[in-house]
This record gives structure tokens, C-alpha cells and sequence, in this order.
């Protein structure tokens, strides 16, 4: 079995590899003469059509800062990290909260969770927790010395009007229900994540250490029973993105360019209460990114957690849609927001701005083949790097998210392929979701579906 340094360094020759061969099929880097394209475009096509063109091509830099922070992340760190070891005992550990925020809709899920998180971070050895649901409705938590649920109030409002789950978030802060201490740290997860005992490991590591309030880790998909293979295959990227953009921002700047996810959501509960999530219905949809953002202006630092977490990938195709229109909209709704100040949301601002113009990036790889232009050779080069690139991510999120000895090399090798094989179908998702998000209201909430047993009819 080849150990943790051995598949880092074959990942980035793979990765090497890929976008050199990339980059000469599109000419991004040109070895004949054929690769040349030798036409005045003013001429042959106008200069409307020209102009338009030539805008469309540089819309794709658009996703470069994200592409960089991706590229460098999975480089630079080792990409195939060993088990996490423990850095002191678990028994010197503050108290640590687990908090889990639900509507209530899926209750029998969540009773099963909580178990098997609590199990996890028993068999862990961890001692000194609790694990907290939050919900709208009564889930009836069977009692345990280490659980506590706390019921919303219909009638309970905040300052600003915060709704959703910033709503509920907020209600754990108020002093007649927070039991915490300053000192303490809670883990913020959604009510299908799954602790792991690296993850738990990781965590420990990180309070103990204390010298970030918040942290971060990856979530994988692909684990378990997969329910939907096209949706799992498809956020294999997002794998990519926690390894990548997320890690090197937190590990080498500490700090939220790019923001954050909103589950393995670590905090220290001091900081958590000054930045607060009480922020109005701008900081409603996507509260995650508006704390993040909160956060990141009042100064605080955030670092990366070792060992992941499981989450499924939505159930259909459907909540797939809705989950990405619902993202784009909150993210909207914080980057128009006059309470982030500008310098702190640029990276996010240029994010957004390449995902808003997706529809057009795309319609760019369909006029680059029928008007061919000429451009400098830098920009070819970056164009087809940032190509490259992202389908890399595909790659790479299989590889992260399948296990070869678990699924053999035939199935693992069709996992690769089929998630090559989502692009398409993901861009045009994307992009169906950019149109709707910046079409439709965006102060709602949709939560996809959670329980696959709900998806059984007898």
C-alpha cells in the first residue's frame, strides 16, 4: 500500500501531466503551426461580434483567483494526510458542544445521528461534551446526560429579523438558553452530518491548540449507501474545493476569502457571540458566508481542521438545483450587504461575479469553436489552464472521495469516468441556477430532502 507522501506525489504528476497534455490539445501551448489561429477577426466577423467576443473570452479569468487558491492548495499540502494523531489527551480537552440545527422534519434521522455522533466521539475517547439539537419542532430526544434539545418559540424573534436557521442559531446565544461558558467551543453540523473518529481527532487538536476561534474541515460524500450517484459524482468537486481553496486559506492566510461551509463549523463560543447571527435577512440564506464575513472583518482567524466528515449529496436532481440557487442567492445577499466592508469580500465578490457570468462563460466555449480569435499567448495559456484545471477537480474529488481497495479498480475507474461524464450536466444545472437565483426571490430557504428512508413507500 503505497503511503500518504507516495499518493501526494503521484497526484501531482498526474495533475502535471493532465493540464500539459490539456494545454497543448487547446493551444494553450503551441507546438505547431496549426495551433495558430490566423485570421483578423475585425475583419472576418465585425466589430460588434468581435468585441462581444473578445468579452466572453476574458469573462474566464473571471475564476482565476479560485482556480490559483485550488491549484497551490492541493500542491502545496500534502493532499493524502495520514490518520490525525491525537496531540494531547482528549481528557484535557475544554468542553466541547455539538450542535446540530434541524426544523424537525426529519426526526428519526436525527435521533440516529446524534447516537452514532455520540458513539464516535465516546469510542474516540472524548468525554468532556454535549450534544445539543436545535429545532422547530419537537423531536423528542430520547434523555441523555449528553444530549440537550432545545425547542425554537414560534413567537421567538431577533433583533434584526434574522429567519431560517440564522434564526435558530441565534436563539443558542441568548442568555436564558446558552449553558455555555466563553471558553467552551461548539461544532456546528447539519442535522446528516456524520462525525468520524479523524474528525473528532482533529478537532481536539484544534481547541487544544486555541490559537484560532474558528475552523474548518473536509466533507465527503461518497461514503455508505450512495443514493444518487449522478449528484455524488458531481460534488466530487466540492471535495476538490475543501482540499484546495479552503485548506490554503485557512492554513497559510487564516483567514475566509472564499467564506466558509455552513456544517463542520467549529467556534469557540466567546467569538461566536461577539460576530453573532443575528444579521437580518441578508445574513439569513447563506448565514454561514455572512458570519464567515462578519467574522473575517472584525478580525478574527480561522484554520483548517485535519480528518472529514460524511454527508450525503442531495437525493435528486431537483434538490440539487435548488440547493445551488439557494447558495448563489445568499451569497448575493451578502456580497450587496453595506455591513461586510468591500476589502473583505473581493475574493468573494469576483466569485460570484464568475458564477453570476457563468451562462456566458459557457456560450464562450461554443463561439471559441464557430469564430476562432486570435489572443495573446498568456491568455490562451491561462484559458486552458483554467479548463484544466477544473475538470482535474472532478479527478481529484473521485480520488478522494472512492476508496480503489474498497470499490476495485474496474468500478473506481468507471467513478472516475462518470464524474468526467457529470460536467456537462452539472454546468448546465449551474447554469439554470444562476438564472433562476437572480430571477427569483431570494429570501427562502428550501432544505432538500435528508432521510433516504423517506424516500421508501411501503
Amino acid at each position: 500500500m503505497l503511503n500518504s507522501t507516495s499518493k501526494h506525489v503521484l497526484h501531482c504528476a498526474l495533475l502535471f501531466g493532465l493540464l500539459l497534455a490539456f494545454e497543448i490539445f487547446c493551444g494553450g501551448i503551441k507546438v505547431k503551426e496549426s495551433s495558430f489561429v490566423a485570421i483578423d477577426p475585425w475583419e472576418e466577423y465585425g466589430a460588434l461580434l468581435t468585441i462581444v467576443l473578445y468579452m466572453l473570452r476574458l469573462l474566464t479569468l473571471l475564476t482565476l483567483p479560485q482556480v490559483l487558491f485550488n491549484f497551490f492548495g492541493l500542491v502545496i499540502y500534502n493532499a493524502f494526510p495520514e490518520k490525525v494523531i491525537l496531540k494531547g489527551s482528549p481528557l484535557l480537552a475544554p468542553f466541547i458542544c455539538i450542535r446540530i440545527v434541524t426544523r424537525g422534519d426529519y426526526s428519526e434521522l436525527v435521533k440516529t445521528n446524534v447516537l452514532r455522533n455520540m458513539n464516535t466521539c465516546l469510542d474516540t475517547g472524548l468525554e468532556n461534551f454535549l450534544i445539543e439539537v436545535v429545532t422547530d419542532k419537537l423531536i423528542d430526544l430520547p434523555k441523555h446526560r449528553r444530549t440537550r434539545e432545545i425547542v425554537v418559540p414560534r413567537e421567538y424573534k431577533t433583533k434584526t429579523g434574522a429567519m431560517f436557521k440564522a434564526r435558530a442559531l441565534q436563539y443558542c446565544l441568548e442568555d436564558k438558553v446558552n449553558v455555555l461558558n466563553n471558553n467552551d467551543w461548539v461544532v456546528h453540523l447539519d442535522e446528516e452530518t456524520l462525525l468520524t473518529e479523524n474528525s473528532v481527532r482533529g478537532i481536539i487538536n484544534f481547541v487544544l491548540d486555541g490559537k484560532h476561534p474558528f475552523g474548518q474541515g473536509l466533507i465527503t460524500y461518497a461514503n455508505e449507501n450512495v443514493v444518487n450517484w449522478l449528484t455524488t459524482l458531481a460534488d466530487s468537486f466540492r471535495v476538490s474545493d475543501d482540499m484546495g481553496k479552503l485548506r490554503l486559506q485557512f492554513k497559510m492566510f487564516h483567514k475566509p476569502y472564499f467564506s466558509w461551509k455552513g456544517s463542520y463549523v467549529v467556534t469557540q463560543v466567546h467569538a461566536e457571540k461577539a460576530v453573532s447571527f443575528d444579521n437580518g435577512i441578508d445574513g439569513s440564506v447563506a448565514e454561514d458566508c455572512f458570519f464567515a464575513m462578519r467574522a473575517f472583518a472584525q478580525g478574527y482567524t480561522f484554520n483548517f481542521i485535519e480528518g472529514e466528515m460524511y454527508e450525503k449529496s442531495p437525493f435528486t436532481l431537483t434538490d440539487f438545483l435548488q440547493q445551488r440557487k439557494r447558495w448563489l442567492q445568499g451569497i448575493l445577499l451578502v456580497v450587496r450587504s453595506a455591513s461586510i466592508p468591500i476589502r473583505n469580500k473581493i475574493l468573494l465578490g469576483i466569485s460570484l461575479c464568475s458564477w453570476i457570468t457563468m451562462p456566458l462563460s459557457t456560450s464562450n466555449m461554443i463561439f471559441a469553436a464557430i469564430y476562432p480569435i486570435p489572443c495573446p499567448n498568456l491568455i490562451d495559456f491561462v484559458c486552458a489552464f483554467i479548463a484544466g484545471f477544473n475538470i482535474y477537480m472532478y479527478v481529484f474529488g473521485v480520488i478522494k472521495s472512492f476508496s480503489l481497495y474498497r470499490f476495485g479498480l474496474i468500478k473506481f475507474l468507471a467513478c472516475v469516468i462518470g464524474a468526467l461524464c457529470t460536467i456537462p450536466i452539472n454546468v448546465v444545472i449551474e447554469n439554470v441556477a444562476v438564472i433562476w437565483g437572480l430571477l427569483g426571490k431570494k429570501n427562502k430557504f428550501y432544505v432538500v430532502q435528508k432521510d433516504v428512508r423517506a424516500l421508501v413507500t411501503v
